[in-house]
């Protein structure tokens, strides 16, 4: 399951991808997809099957996957070839 928010700037919908990568509505579930939901409703969202979803027309704008997140962790040496080019060990 891939969760998306898609629509305008800041007027982003919640949403998952398809099987076939057709995105599936998701804003009768859940208002919005944020560190709330992803901790108490991911189990539900699972559950869901995504062919009952309503289907999203055309191709709209993919925004931030998260709404109101405080923290972005990121691995600077995510890729192995990466952490050769600067000659450091592989985390």
């Amino acid at each position: 399951m891939k969760l998306v928010r898609y629509g305008a700037a800041g007027a982003e919908q919640p949403g998952l991808l398809d099987s076939d990568g057709n995105i599936r509505d998701l804003s009768r579930v859940v208002a919005d997809i944020d560190g709330t939901v992803l901790a108490t409703k991911l189990d539900e969202l699972k559950a869901l099957n995504p062919a009952e979803l309503p289907l999203v027309s055309g191709s709209p704008r993919l925004g931030p996957p998260v709404a109101k997140i405080s923290k972005l962790v990121c691995v600077g040496l995510n890729y192995s070839d990466h952490a050769a080019e600067t000659g450091n060990p592989i985390p």
